[in-house]
């Protein structure tokens, strides 16, 4: 009589017939859930494989950029060394035909015995001399009445001027001062009327 209870609280409890029920569903369940893992463990090898490939893909590009930007550095560095060394040999060359043309005078001089002639050489030379450094960039600063300007002028004395408009400005210039595409190469240095 004990059994037949038994079963007939079986047939009553929902819950004795729901676990009965899932116990022989459960091979299915742990197959369906088995399967879904090995679909997981795939796609997220092939996703491991994508990144491990983009990511070699990446290190490749940033190694030859690296070694890109070391010749360009390796490439400017001597080139700027270059243009150190040789920077002013175009200056230099166009100075040598006046160096010609001072041998020539020198050796003019020792024979010549017109004075005057000699005086027109040298300023030719002179002329020529000059020209050829405003051509390289390089201009004479203007002093003759010129107010004084302490970025082009160094005042090395200074006098009682002769009249009233000439005083702060520039009565004698002792040494000529030059710059170099506006850059001051040396100060004029000059008297200034007090």
């Amino acid at each position: 009589m004990k059994k037949k209870e038994a079963a007939k609280d079986m047939e009553l409890d929902p819950k004795a017939t729901e676990q009965q029920a899932e116990t022989q569903n459960a091979p299915e369940v742990e197959e369906t859930l088995a399967e879904d893992v090995v679909e997981e463990k795939d796609e997220a090898a092939i996703k491991l494989d994508e990144i491990t490939a983009a990511l070699e893909e990446q290190k490749d590009k940033y190694l030859r950029l690296a070694a890109e930007f070391d010749n360009f550095r390796k490439r400017t560095m001597k080139e700027k060394s270059d243009l150190i060394l040789n920077g002013g040999e175009k200056t230099l060359n166009s100075i040598l035909p006046i160096v010609d043309d001072m041998e020539r005078a020198l050796s003019t001089m020792e024979k010549a015995t017109d004075v005057n002639a000699v005086k027109e050489g040298v300023e030719l030379i002179f002329n020529k001399f000059m020209a050829v450094l405003g051509q390289n960039g390089v201009k004479k600063i203007e002093t003759a009445d010129q107010p004084l300007d302490t970025d082009f002028h160094e005042a090395i004395a200074v006098i009682p001027a002769p009249s009233e408009d000439k005083k702060g400005k520039v009565l004698d210039c002792v040494q000529n001062g030059y710059t170099l595409n506006d850059k001051v190469l040396r100060h004029a240095k000059v008297v200034v009327g007090e």
